[in-house]
């Protein structure tokens, strides 16, 4: 694909062979003979301008999503885009490349970073992702606001050892469910650029996958560039082991696609020698180089940097602008969800409210958060709504003084130093902590006089942090009781706190055995302190969560769902004493509530918010704005009910909405109102439709006005007295059929608002195409005949009506191709997909932890078929069973063999060789086939041999 920038093709014809070379590292020099600044790709910019100073900040991610809304998205996107423009004007060498949105779905709870993406579902995934993307990009027709890199592809979804597992991805859940999110926004014309992922794609490391790669690439209208990750160029060696030398492996990343490489901070010496030794190797050629510089150079010419063109006219001082901040406010009010309500909310003039809990009075950040410019408490915020009614806000720490059993003495803080050291010999306001226990043995000590954290971020601790924070938190500590003390280990650096002997000063450099023993003297009980001011209180706001930095995080996945037993204890604490009392969730990502929820009157979840985040509370607590906000993801009753959490076959493992079995505690698009919503019957413009042909594109579920040749018309009727903005969402529940289809999915939705007593028909367009299945036996995406039921109401595991769709079509016939991929299976047990070479075509192998395991083919003619023939190899994993392959037939319900055992190659992993094997027994026609491995077998293809073919 030529540039459509003249500019760019001018430069690449004017640049050297080492001047392109050097333009490949993410920091690219000034090349002043030809007016090219030092460019350098990656500004951050989740849900907000990060990293550079004071900027808005927005709900985070997960939080926007809760609007359904891809429309609000491009406002705040648009917003983001203005301030990174602002700071760019500011200072010119702020990259107006911005590295967002992060369209990975949310699979699993546990994954560390759920908070940066948007859904489970990868449709509305996809929709959000244009709408910010479409705000970053800006409305002028070539020269873009920003330019949106998408984050991470593909199958990311698990912090433990992300940079060397391999998310196996069956053909169903590859076309059905991780490709979507990606190829809607790509798709879509409204993205600069892609970011591959650490980890590895059916065993191949995603910055190498280059059939992936240009997949992608393909469905773009115009040039896409790939920048990596951080560092994952080099571990491609390093961490992977996948090359034996980084010349082989940027060389091999070059052919796959990669255009920009991450690598190194901003040392692009190494990625300069190791891409000029690939070519001076023959590895790459200068074409391979150009293409590279190429998408690099159009996505710089798209900002209008290379014609100094400006259609936007941003200044300095557009950032934190009232636009902006009103903004903030309502996405933090329109990210509110209302969980459960027994009439308590909204707040009715309460006389006397207590807001506690570890959110009642602070405000976290998360990793991409920006520097707010100001922060609305919760406590603050309903202080300012409600000033007649007393307000007792707590946070429920306990407030502690330690004392040093060696020297006797109390820490305390040195004043404006802030250094901490054991020099008081009594317990004072200077030796005061509060201690906020954040769950899974993790604690912070804030100190009482100053308001400051005690870290560890430099050897001697310091009572210096405004927050925890930091790529490696130093703020947390885990306090181990010991003979009647305890001993406090620094999290960050793994070391033990111990008083020096001399200067007393603390320090985080002793062993468990070498740790100071401190006498922990309780000042203020914090459960007590709240269980007083709820007692009597009219009602309760009970601000529990998580901090972003702990527990579950970029690096950390989340040990589990349950909320810290510090914070049930505090609520419990709460809910006894106060008239009614609101569990407030303020976290990134769903939890296990289970007997909270119980003794709740109402629960709300929203994530963390922002600058704004007390004030858009608060506006939907006390009923100034309506609840809007619906669940963007499946809040599970356990954890277990979430499936395994490497396990990214959606589909053969049934995980996630559309395909599990267990019922969750809250559905995905769950939320409630004010206002009562009765759902009163669900039309369609047509009951019987013709199955649409094949496709090898996905049809996504999209929002009202989209269009669709099948309109479901959802009757609803607000029958309270407040009015309503209610989120119509119209699912598919397909019947069996031989491609299993979801259970579930989201077909299309629409948001619209009632007044109270108003009745109206909502249509919410369909298209036919999202029923369709990736079907493996046609390599494209298939429509079944069938009965399906299309079914609207409050989530997608609460239907209210329904009408039946029936599709009319025949059945699939048999598979075209005598030749068949291995990895394009209908079903598999106790196998893996796996690479075939280095940088193209799949296999499968025996999972490591099995000795052997099945894949079936369906829809296989074996009429005039003689014999099989395979491409088989052997792994070096070692294995005790024999590594060798069986070929069955279905007959009836019963599987027979057709082949005697096949013994794989005494080969290497990528020594491919062709076997043949005679039938043994078969009756000509349709059939499915399953091929059985044991041990260390692979196969990558099988081949039917026919009788002219031997003859």
């Amino acid at each position: 694909m030529i540039s459509p920038h003249p500019v760019v093709e001018e430069l690449l014809a004017a640049l050297t062979l080492d001047e392109k070379i050097a333009l490949l590292h993410q920091h690219q020099p000034a090349i002043e003979r030809l007016g090219l600044d030092a460019f350098h790709t990656g500004t951050e910019a989740l849900h907000g301008l990060s990293w550079v100073g004071i900027a808005t900040v927005f709900p985070q991610p997960v939080g926007l999503a809760a609007t359904w809304d891809p429309g609000f998205l491009a406002e705040v996107g648009a917003a983001v885009a203005t301030e990174v423009r602002a700071k760019h004007a500011q200072d010119p060498s702020l990259s107006l490349n911005v590295w967002a949105p992060v369209v990975n779905t949310l699979r699993h709870p546990l994954w560390g970073r759920g908070e940066e993406g948007y859904s489970e579902d990868p449709d509305l995934t996809a929709a959000l992702a244009i709408g910010y993307t479409q705000g970053l990009r800006g409305d002028h027709p070539t020269v873009w606001k920003t330019v949106p890199t998408l984050k991470h592809f593909l199958a990311y979804g698990n912090e433990t050892d992300r940079a060397t597992t391999s998310s196996h991805l069956p053909p169903q859940a590859l076309h059905e469910y991780e490709l979507p999110a990606f190829v809607g926004p790509v798709a879509a014309g409204c993205v600069g650029a892609v970011m591959p992922s650490y980890n590895l794609v059916n065993g191949r490391p995603t910055h190498v996958s280059g059939e992936l790669l240009q997949h992608l690439r393909d469905l773009a209208p115009e040039p896409i560039a790939y920048v990596s990750d951080a560092q994952a160029p080099s571990f491609l060696v390093d961490e992977q082991r996948y090359f034996d030398s980084h010349r082989q492996s940027h060389a091999a990343a070059l052919r796959a696609g990669l255009d920009s490489f991450t690598d190194n901070s901003e040392a692009s010496a190494p990625t300069i020698e190791r891409v000029t030794a690939a070519l001076e190797a023959g590895d790459i050629t200068a074409a391979d180089i150009d293409r590279a510089v190429r998408n690099l150079l159009i996505m710089r010419a798209r900002t209008g940097e290379l014609t100094g063109e400006d259609p936007y006219g941003v200044g300095p001082e557009q950032i934190d602008t009232p636009a902006h901040r009103a903004l903030a406010r309502d996405a933090v009010a329109r990210s509110v969800v209302v969980l459960e309500n027994d009439g308590s909310l909204p707040l009715e003039a309460p006389r006397t409210i207590a807001v506690v809990g570890p959110f009642a009075a602070h405000l976290v950040h998360d990793w991409y958060s920006g520097t707010p410019p100001y922060m609305s408490l919760i406590g603050d915020a309903v202080r300012e709504r409600f000033p007649d009614a007393e307000v007792r806000v707590v946070s429920g720490a306990d407030r502690i003084a330690l004392r040093s059993r060696t020297h006797g003495r109390y820490l305390a803080v040195a004043g404006d130093d802030v250094a901490v050291a054991a020099t008081a010999p009594e317990a004072t306001a200077s030796t005061h902590f509060d201690l906020e226990d954040w769950g899974d043995d993790t604690s912070s000590l804030r100190a009482v006089a100053s308001g400051l954290l005690l870290s560890g971020a430099e050897r001697f601790l310091r009572a210096g942090a405004r927050r925890i924070g930091e790529w490696v938190a130093q703020e947390t500590f885990r306090l181990v009781e010991t003979d009647g003390g305890v001993r406090i280990q620094h999290l960050g650096s793994k070391g033990w706190l111990r008083v020096q002997r001399d200067t007393l000063a603390l320090v985080a450099d002793g062993t468990e055995k070498t740790a100071e023993v401190f006498d922990l003297e309780l000042v203020r009980g914090g459960l007590a302190e709240v269980s007083a001011a709820c007692e009597g209180a009219d009602v309760a706001i009970v601000a529990i969560g998580n901090d972003p930095h702990v527990a579950g995080r970029e690096t950390e996945d989340r040990p589990d769902m349950r909320v810290a037993e510090r914070s049930r204890a505090l609520w419990h604490a709460a809910a006894a004493g106060a008239g009614s009392a609101v569990l407030t969730v303020v976290s990134s990502y769903p939890y296990e509530l289970g007997d909270l929820a119980a003794q709740a009157n109402a629960i709300v979840w929203l994530s963390h918010g922002g600058q704004e985040l007390g004030h858009g509370l608060v506006d939907v607590l006390s009923g100034d704005r309506e609840p809007v906000g619906r669940l963007p993801q499946t809040w599970w009753a356990s954890a277990g009910d979430a499936g395994e959490l490497f396990d990214y076959d959606v589909v053969g493992s049934a995980m996630t909405y559309r395909y599990a079995n267990a019922r969750p505690a809250y559905g995905l698009g769950h939320g409630l109102s004010y206002s009562r919503v009765e759902y009163d019957s669900i039309e369609l413009s047509a009951t019987a439709i013709d199955a649409p042909p094949l496709t090898t594109a996905h049809t996504p579920a999209r929002p009202a006005g989209s269009g669709g040749s099948l309109v479901a018309c959802v009757t609803i009727a607000n029958t309270g007295a407040r009015p309503v903005d209610e989120l119509v969402t119209v699912y598919a529940a397909a019947p069996d059929l031989a491609v299993p289809a979801p259970r579930t999915r989201l077909a299309g939705w629409a948001r619209v608002e009632l007044a109270p007593g108003e009745r109206r028909a909502v249509e919410v367009d369909i298209d036919p195409g999202v029923l369709a299945v990736w079907d493996s036996a046609d390599g494209a995406f298939r429509v079944q005949p069938g009965t399906y039921e299309l079914r609207a109401g409050r989530s997608a595991s609460e239907p209210l009506v329904s009408v039946t769709l029936l599709v009319a079509g025949a059945a699939p016939g048999a598979r075209a191709d005598a030749r068949i991929d291995a990895a394009a299976f209908h079903a598999q047990s106790g196998l893996l997909t796996s690479d075939r070479t280095r940088e193209r075509g799949q296999s499968v192998e025996v999972a490591p932890t099995r000795e052997g395991g099945w894949a079936r083919y369906d829809r296989v003619d074996l009429a005039g078929a003689t014999g099989i023939r395979l491409l088989a190899a052997r792994r070096s994993l070692p294995s005790t069973a024999p590594a060798e392959v069986r070929v069955e037939a279905r007959s009836g319900d019963a599987w027979i063999p057709v082949t005697d055992a096949i013994a794989a190659p005494d080969t290497d992993r990528y020594g491919w060789t062709s076997l043949e094997a005679a039938l043994t027994s078969t009756a000509p026609g349709v059939t499915d086939l399953r091929v059985r491995l044991s041990g260390a077998a692979r196969v990558a293809e099988l081949e039917l041999i026919c009788a002219e073919e031997r003859a």
